[in-house]
Formats: structure tokens, sequence, C-alpha cells
């Protein structure tokens, strides 16, 4: 039969450390926190004991003081505990390590004193306990070892504990650095926490925290802490209460639209002692139109004690706040329509972005959200009070080239922009008897009206001369009357024929595997892939449809690649061939074309047909 041995783990201490520094907390300034932590445990602890517990006082490093030292008069320590604590440092009482909730001090004291190893190798901490005894003085040393006796030295109730840096690291216990840390992790604890300056003199860095209790602070100051907070005045502050987590906050509404793909950065305080500055994990996805400050007793932090663990309190509390923001949206839209416009104007994108997922908001947001139409930016109310029947764009590029061709009683809707169409088609369901229906390139110009009956055949030989002109572009021509007048053609693509163009283009551009399989999908379009609408009310229309001359054709192209730029499509390089080439026919026949006066050169009219041009 074997003897079984059985015997504790040995930690090695620096091991631990190194553990500490590089996977758990941000950086060594993370040991102030832990000490301002633990003296602010203790001092709760001796308040509820016998209501003692006033202050704690940080002394830097400076002249004449080799050590920096954080003292309270807190709960302290007995001999027992301090045995105690010895275990805790080496393998963490109850589940300390892993940042389950921490119930007990010394658990907290262990953890506290382990970060300090990662700026000094020696640490001293003096105590007397309000439950009586001697004091004690234990000494950890960064190899493992440590020492520990009572003493009969007069010492007051509390606890001190004192470090003295490596050189390396002298700097984060110096005044500047002790003074700024201490500000920034301590400022919001119910503590009050004093700063020893060179000069002697005691300084506190604590604030009041209005955000802990919103609902009863005052307005002015709630917005200059969110201007302080994301730089500029914000336009509303939003109070945040999650009783069942025991948070409670401030959402500050932007004054300006984050950049896409911005990081939620909420700062997080835990019992008002700060845990992260940037949390990114506790709004809610859409939530990208505030900036939040909050407080927390009830949310459970990682080990490291810089963000929260991803538990059912966090989706609670997460769920909680989207509620929240809900319903100021939901709120100002039917009670404050100036505040509302002002709101759309800043964060209309990411609202509609919203809105496309959540029934409620949109119900109440789309009818308030701008749209861009052939007749200018119009509120969806307005368009459908007007005009139940809506066409619409897919796409930018289709709404430019068939905006001009919409009748002013017919609005064209542009849907081209993210979410856009998503949220058209929602409107059936929010205003009964409204119909959304997608634009027809076709539909448009057959509905244009047509050259009066008398000018038929004229028109008809003119569209098959402009066809003949075009013969190598693969577009047809059509005449018909639209305005404004001042319009001389404009080119239209079916939105499938515009899909296939446009993957066609980005194949070319592409190159290399993914732009052969793009070219795969681009089939060729049966028919013409475009349509040159004339404008029959178009002065320079109607003067080149009298001409008979040589700059008949040429004119015809420029006037092809004029529509093609005024609907913003990129030029091919045959368009720019045609381009050069027409204008060189242009100019040529110019030059060459007697001058009326008897100058003898030209006036650049040639046949007339270049005289309507002003127009354009």
């Amino acid at each position: 039969m074997t003897n079984e041995l059985t015997r504790p783990f040995q930690v090695h201490l620096r091991g631990v450390v190194e553990l500490l520094s590089r996977s758990i907390y941000s950086g060594p300034q993370v040991y102030l926190r832990e000490l301002m932590q633990n003296a602010h445990d203790a001092i709760a602890a001796r308040r509820a004991a016998d209501g003692g517990g006033s202050r704690m006082i940080i002394t830097p490093l400076g002249p004449g003081q080799d050590y920096l030292q954080v003292a309270d008069d807190g709960i302290g320590l007995t001999g027992a505990e301090v045995s105690d604590l010895l275990a805790t440092v080496g393998r963490s009482s109850k589940r300390d390590f892993l940042d389950l909730p921490r119930s007990d001090r010394l658990g907290q004291f262990g953890i506290g004193l382990l970060s300090c190893f990662m700026i000094a190798d020696e640490i001293t901490v003096l105590s007397r306990s309000a439950a009586g005894g001697p004091g004690v003085a234990w000494t950890g040393r960064a190899d493992g070892t440590f020492t520990v006796r009572e003493t009969d030295e007069p010492m007051p109730v509390g606890t001190r504990v004192r470090l003295r840096p490596r050189g390396d690291d002298a700097d984060l216990a110096r005044e500047k650095s002790v003074f700024e840390l201490a500000r920034r992790f301590g400022e919001y604890l119910p503590t009050p926490v004093d700063v020893v300056r060179v000069d002697g003199r005691e300084q506190r860095i604590n604030r009041a925290p209005v955000f802990c209790n919103p609902a009863q602070a005052d307005a002015s100051a709630l917005l200059e802490l969110g201007e302080e907070l994301i730089g500029a005045r914000p336009i509303e502050a939003i109070p945040l209460d999650v009783p069942a987590t025991g948070t409670t906050g401030v959402a500050y509404v932007l004054p300006y639209a984050p950049a896409p793909g911005a990081r939620q950065a909420t700062r997080a305080y835990l019992g008002g002692m700060l845990l992260s500055e940037r949390l990114d994990d506790l709004l809610p996805e859409w939530g990208f139109f505030v900036r939040c400050v909050v407080n927390t007793t009830g949310l459970h932090p990682t080990a490291a004690r810089e963000a929260l663990i991803e538990d059912a309190a966090l989706d609670l509390t997460r769920d909680a706040i989207g509620d929240t923001l809900r319903r100021w949206v939901l709120s100002i839209a039917a009670t404050r329509p100036a505040a509302l416009s002002e709101f759309l104007a800043i964060h209309q994108l990411g609202l509609k972005a919203v809105a496309v997922h959540d029934e409620e908001l949109a119900d109440l947001l789309l009818p308030h959200l701008r749209f861009e139409t052939s007749a200018g930016p119009a509120l969806l109310t307005d368009l459908v009070r007007a005009h139940p029947r809506l066409r619409y764009t897919t796409s930018v590029d289709e709404f430019r080239q068939l905006s001009p061709l919409a009748a002013p009683d017919a609005p064209l809707v542009n849907a081209g922009y993210v979410y856009d169409e998503a949220l058209l088609h929602r409107l059936p369901e929010i205003v009964p008897g409204a119909v959304v229906v997608p634009a027809s390139a076709t539909e448009l110009v057959d509905a244009l009206a047509e050259p009066p009956l008398a000018e038929r055949p004229a028109v008809t030989a003119f569209e098959a001369r402009c066809t003949a002109a075009l013969d190598d572009v693969d577009t047809g021509v059509t005449v018909r009357c639209f305005a404004p007048a001042d319009v001389a053609a404009v080119y239209v693509v079916d939105g499938q024929v515009l899909e296939q163009t446009t993957r066609a283009e980005v194949a070319r551009e592409s190159g290399g595997l993914f732009g052969s399989l793009l070219s795969k999908l681009a089939a060729a379009p049966a028919g013409p892939v475009g349509r040159l609408c004339l404008n029959w009310h178009n002065r320079l229309v109607r003067t080149l449809a009298e001409s008979t001359g040589p700059a008949f054709a040429p004119t015809v192209r420029v006037l092809y690649v004029q529509a093609l730029m005024a609907g913003r499509r990129s030029l091919e390089r045959g368009d720019r061939r045609i381009l050069d080439r027409a204008l060189t026919d242009i100019v040529t026949l110019s030059v060459e074309s007697p001058d009326p006066t008897g100058n003898g050169t030209g006036d650049g009219t040639g046949d007339g047909t270049v005289e309507g041009s002003g127009d354009e």
C-alpha cells in the first residue's frame, strides 16, 4: 500500500507579480488604486463597527521622505489577521484572485499588496486593530520572504502601508504622479482623501459625485461634468438608474456625430473608485449617440478591476440603459419637436440604423426623418400626405440620373443611402394607404410628354440621326418634353443594367481573382446599355434638330458625354475618346467656317448648332 502525502502548492511570488503586471493589470500605476481601495474598505469597516474612521492620507516620495505612505484610521489588523493576510498574499482568500465577489476585506488587502510589488521590492505594513491589542509590523519582500512582529510602540488605530519604489519606478511615487493618480482613481470616493504636498500642506482630491444621484443634482452641474467628459457642451443629460444592480449615472447626448466605427466610451466607477475611463460594453450597440458616466455597486469587475464580467447582471443593466435611451428619444419626438430636429440633424444616420430593427422607434421616428428627393429634402410625413404613392431609387447613381425626369407633382425619393430603402419599406406599416415602389428608368422616360403630334415626323427623323451619330456607343436615343428646359439631355440606365455596369467597372479596377469573379457576374445586358433622353423644350436640342451641317454628329456626341457627367457617371476611356474627337471636330469646323462679319476668322457658331449652348 502506497503512502500518500498531501502538501500545499508552493507559490513563486515573482511569477505571480509578473502575471499581475503583464496579464491582469494594465500597468504599475494601479498600485495606488489598490492601496486606496484597501484604505477605503478599512474605513468603511470601522464606521460599521464603532462609528469611527474619517479619512486616508497619502504621502508621496519626496525630499526627506524616502518612501510613499498610504495611511488610514480604519478598522486595522490584529496579529492573527496579519497571519491570514500572509496566506492571502500567497494564495488569495476565497475566490478573490478570480475576482468573483470579494466579501472579506483581508482578501482584498492581499491582492492590493501584490500589486505594490510591481513598483517596489519591499512593502511595510504597520497596523493596529480597533478591536484592541498591540500594533503589528509586517514587511514583505519580492523574493517571497517576510517578517512579522508585534510592537509596543505607540500606534494609532488604523493602517499605514509604506513602499520604497525601485529607481526606475520612483516617478510613480512622487508628488506629481501620486496627486494625478489619486484624483483619477479616487476623486469620487465617499471617503475623504488627502495628499500631502511637498510644502507640507494637505490637499483634498474629492469631488461631489453629482452623477451618482442625477435626479437630485443641479442640471447645470450635470452639463458641466458632461462638457468635461466629452469636450463639448452636450445636447442633454439623461439620468440613468438601474436599482437591480445599484447602477446610477448620466448619459450625455453628443453634440456631434461620432466617427464611423468609433467605440463607445463609458466612464465607470465601482463604489466611487474608477473602474474604467473607456468601458465599451455597458451601452447597447446602438447607443452610439451618448457617452455615459456611471457608478455601480452590483456589477462584477474582472480580475484587473478595469472591466466588467459579461454576466446576467451586465445584460440586465445594458438592457435597462437601452430602455432609458429609447424612452428619451420617444419622449422628445412626441413632446419637443425642436429638440428632435436638433437631435436628428446630428444623429440621423445612426438613428436610421436603430429604427430598421426597432419597430417602436421606427413608428415614431420614420415620419420625422428627412429624405433626399427630386424636389429637395423633405420629411416623409409631408411626402406621404401629398403623394401616397412614392417612387424611390435603390442607389445614389440611379437617383442622380433619374431625378431630372421626375415630374414636380410626383417627386422621386433617393433611397440609395444606407438604411433608407429598408426604412421606406416600413412606411406602409406606419402610414395606412402609403405605397412605395422602386422607380424604373423605362417607366419614367415613357411617362414623359412626347413632342406635339404635328412635329412627330421631324422628331422621329431626329432620333434616327442621333442614334446613327452614336452608333458605336450602344445607346438608344429618345426625344421627350420635360422640365427644366435648360437641361438638354439626360442619360438613363435601368437599375439592373446599372448594377451590371457597376460590377463590370469594379471588376476592371480590381483585377486579380476578385476582378475575375466580378467579371463573371457582370453579364452583358441585352439591348442598348442606356438611353440618351433629349429635351424637346431645350433650345440647343431644337437648334440641333434643324441642323444638317457636319457639326451635327460631334454635337450629339458632346451631349451624350455631357449627360454622363451630369449623372456623375465615371467616364471610361472610350467616352473620353468620344469627347476629345467631338470637340476636335467642332473646333476644326469652327475655324474653317467663314466669319459672317467679314473679319476672316471663325466665330465658333459653325452651322448654328452651338448657338444655343449658352443655355447649358
